[in-house]
């Protein structure tokens, strides 16, 4: 989220503008151990992701 603050804006309308902000909360928060062991793989994860980055070049 952006909020704009301009010069003209009085110290009110900063602190205001600053609490809108704060009040923001996630509404999800991700649950990773739901993923946790659902990839079955056969290769070594470090060996996987140095193929894939040999790809680029």
């Amino acid at each position: 989220m952006v909020v704009i603050i301009k010069k003209s804006d009085s110290k009110r309308t900063i602190e205001r503008k600053i609490k809108s902000v704060k009040t923001i909360k996630p509404n999800k928060v991700l649950d990773a151990y739901k993923y946790l062991g659902i990839l079955k793989i056969k290769e070594d994860p470090n060996e996987i992701q140095k193929k894939l980055r040999d790809e680029w070049q």
